[in-house]
């Protein structure tokens, strides 16, 4: 990519952001009982909306050992899996999201490389 067209496409990602940074978030984390993959994907989301989101972030933890029926139709495949309902698109991210670039990027808060 040329540099005129890399810094037009910050720019227009830095636009995108200044215009979401008022965007409610709503996030829905499914895990497995109080496991240690669960607790550090609940810890780990729990910071990253602390840092990131703080004031525009609703996230809901749903423990499928405890409420199995909240997965119907969520086709979760794994878990812990974190899926964003807003701002669309609709994103889903497998694990215990420590891998916190990956997380941002799947919550549209930093662009892809």
């Amino acid at each position: 990519m040329s540099t005129s067209k890399t810094a037009d496409a910050t720019a227009a990602y830095e636009r995108s952001l200044a215009r979401a940074g008022d965007e409610q978030y709503v996030l829905c984390l499914y895990v497995t009982g109080m496991t240690p993959r669960s607790l550090r994907a609940v810890a780990n989301i729990k910071e990253i909306c602390k840092e990131h989101l703080e004031g525009r972030c609703t996230l809901q933890v749903v423990d499928i050992n405890q409420q199995p029926r909240l997965i119907d139709g969520e086709q979760i495949i794994a878990v812990p899996t974190l899926i964003k309902r807003l701002p669309a698109p609709l994103r889903r991210v497998i694990g215990d999201l420590s891998d916190r670039e990956k997380v941002l990027i799947g919550l549209d808060l930093r662009p892809k490389k």
